[in-house]
């Protein structure tokens, strides 16, 4: 029968989401890229990257695309990528994908769940590019007459993903160009008016749109103009109306250089999915409603799968798991499947008499006989685990910010937002509680349930003020939703006191440390990826593009720069290490202690106990304690505490 631990395993064999259908929808991804032909992003240019080639801002928007396919390719294989390109004259022909789109628009690559062939057919379109710089031209003419209407360039994406993409997924639209005022003259505000309509009918429609906007030096990207009108603003505001610029943007708009375009998508790569949508309870029949989000997840590799060798073709191998009935050797159904804990050894004599117990008890109550187990449905496992409480979170007051320790954050928090879709207002009133808590410089106390099968948990609530740095980097406001431990999830330290370094030493130490600061005194984790996920990674794409992988090639950003570090601060470690023999204090050896299960910690180390010494406590430290220090000293352990007092006493005060 399953132990007590494993009552956890309800949460994988039956989780049961919230309301919030986010959850499943993101399983898989769909990403149209929707990229401008006009003559501008035609312009031929020298790359830097290559000598003696010419490519244009569409090469370069096309790459970026690639790439992303590529990493999809092994990290996303059950999701949708495809290809829609306007302000081009060329149309798709009568019957296939994208034939009855707008007129100026395109569909190169129809949406479709992303696979090699595909791919290589848009390397060999680069390729070809790379070597006759006209080829994207003459293969995708711009229209030079005029634009297309920013409300149709919508409209035939609504279209494009309304025929390919699954209804169950996240649908995103990364929309590029490098024009900022499509629509001069006097029908802008019409077409302004056309271009927001349409964008509205696609996020009703569970359509997100990311811009991308390329941005030159000869020519300088103003979203202001024309776009900062059309796109929806999702910024935490007391009102919908515009700020004092006139104009709100959203915070996922990319502006830069078309060097930057791939690294801008892949911060955008991976979609922005709910972990839950719940209530937040302020007080009595005054509720709003929030979503949480996970700002930070690992990335793993990809599941494989097995497959069964028939000789003339492998087939998938589907798993699954069965509860079999040992006695009767039957499968049993899962509803059936009961969970339960030993109550502890029976006596010899209810042993005996053992079972008459349960046949009396009360209707009602259950009863077990001494030394049996209590058995418990899933229904009722889930009762225990909850509390009996609905999802949500309930405020339950204010504290200082000061009052929010560092240890205090047990696990990774989640960020909340607001979700105007459930409770009407909740963005308003989450802006107003957002702002005061910040005046004030507060955090908030809640009671949270996030899942139906998780177990209630007390939090954090800490307030997050929006923050845009030089490079239009956006922090959004919100709240992070930070665990707290319970009086059982807290371990005390095994020393009250550490190691005492000479003040020489420490000064050693800070010498080598101060050449050694990271460059702008913050690691930046966007700017190291996992090298073992990556040499993975790498390996896979190689083999799935039929291309040859070169180990030697792989670059690991994680890797220290030793020659660097011995330039800088080579002597000063040296000398840090010559100073360590030398200390006094680096040859304290503390012995080895074996511990227990959940046993109080035991240091014998003698900086801790020269300690309690000098300030006259040796009396506090435990028995144990003191014969760990004497026998660590070759010193005899036996007699009563107070001969073990005297006894450390003694060889503290012999040895200064």
């Amino acid at each position: 029968m399953a132990s007590f631990d494993d009552w956890n395993r309800i949460d994988d064999d039956d989780e049961e989401e919230l309301q919030d259908t986010s959850l499943y929808e993101g399983k898989r991804d769909v990403i149209l890229f929707c990229i401008d032909c006009s003559p501008s992003m035609l312009e031929l240019y020298e790359d830097t990257r290559y000598e003696d080639v010419q490519t244009c801002k569409l090469v370069r928007a096309l790459e970026a695309a690639m790439q992303i396919q590529k990493r999809k390719v092994l990290v996303g294989p059950n999701d949708s990528v495809g290809i829609m390109l306007f302000n081009t004259t060329k149309r798709n022909e009568s019957g296939t994908a994208g034939a009855d789109l707008k007129k100026g628009t395109y569909v190169y690559q129809p949406i479709a769940t992303v696979n090699a062939p595909k791919v290589m057919e848009l390397m060999q379109l680069l390729d070809e590019a790379r070597e006759k710089p006209e080829k994207l031209a003459e293969t995708f003419p711009p229209m030079t007459d005029r634009r297309v209407a920013v409300g149709d360039v919508f409209t035939s994406c609504n279209w494009a993903i309304r025929d390919g993409a699954p209804k169950t997924a996240t649908k995103r639209i990364f929309f590029i160009t490098d024009e900022d005022n499509p629509h001069p003259g006097a029908a802008s505000s019409r077409l302004i008016t056309s271009a927001r309509t349409t964008l509205i009918d696609l996020v009703q429609a569970g359509v997100t749109v990311e811009p991308f906007f390329i941005s030159t030096e000869e020519k300088p990207f103003d979203p202001s103009i024309f776009y900062s009108s059309v796109l929806l603003a999702t910024n935490l505001t007391d009102s919908d109306e515009p700020g004092e610029d006139g104009q709100i943007l959203p915070e996922s708009i990319s502006i830069g250089q078309i060097d930057e375009l791939l690294a801008q998508m892949r911060f955008h790569e991976v979609p922005k999915r709910a972990l839950f949508s719940v209530p937040f309870t302020l007080a009595p029949d005054f509720t709003i409603g929030v979503k949480g989000y996970g700002l930070i997840t690992e990335q793993k590799k990809g599941a494989y799968r097995y497959f069964a060798d028939l000789g003339d073709r492998m087939e998938v191998v589907n798993s699954r798991t069965a509860y079999v009935d040992e006695e009767r050797e039957a499968e049993v159904e899962k509803t059936q499947i009961l969970f339960g804990m030993d109550l502890g050894a029976p006596s010899a004599e209810a042993e005996e008499h053992g079972g008459d117990e349960a046949k009396d008890a009360d209707a009602g109550i259950r009863s077990v006989p001494l030394g049996s187990r209590v058995f418990y449905t899933q229904d009722e496992v889930r009762s225990f685990r909850t509390l009996g409480l609905e999802p949500g979170i309930k405020l339950l007051g204010f504290k200082s910010r000061r009052a929010l320790a560092f240890e205090d954050n047990i696990k990774h928090s989640v960020f909340i937002y607001p979700d105007e879709m459930t409770y009407s207002g909740s963005k308003r009133t989450f802006t107003a509680l957002l702002k005061t808590m910040i005046k004030k410089k507060k955090i908030a106390i809640v009671l949270a349930l996030t899942r139906r099968n998780s177990s209630p948990i007390f939090c954090a609530v800490l307030p997050q003020e929006e923050k845009v740095d030089e490079s239009g980097w956006r922090e959004p406001p919100g709240f992070h939703l930070i665990p707290l431990p319970f009086a059982d999830d807290i371990r005390a330290a095994p020393l009250e006191r550490g190691f005492r370094a000479s003040d020489d030493l420490k000064e050693a130490a800070r010498k080598f440390m101060d050449k050694l600061v990271v460059k702008n005194g913050s690691y930046p984790p966007d700017s190291y990826p996992n090298p073992s996920l990556a040499y993975h990674n790498a390996q896979l794409e190689a083999s799935a593009f039929r291309e040859e992988f070169d180990p030697e090639a792989f670059e690991d950003l994680t890797e220290p720069k030793y020659d660097v570090m011995h330039k800088r601060a080579g002597q000063l470690i040296k000398a840090w290490k010559q100073k360590l023999r030398e200390d006094e204090t680096a040859n304290i050896v503390a012995a080895p202690v074996a511990g227990t299960k959940r046993k109080a910690d035991v240091s014998v180390d003698e900086a801790e106990i020269r300690s309690k010494w000098e300030a006259g406590a040796l009396n506090k430290l435990r028995v144990d304690q003191l014969k760990d220090f004497l026998k660590s000293k070759g010193e005899p352990v036996s007699g009563k505490k107070a001969d073990l007092v005297e006894r450390v006493s003694q060889w503290l005060q012999n040895h200064p």
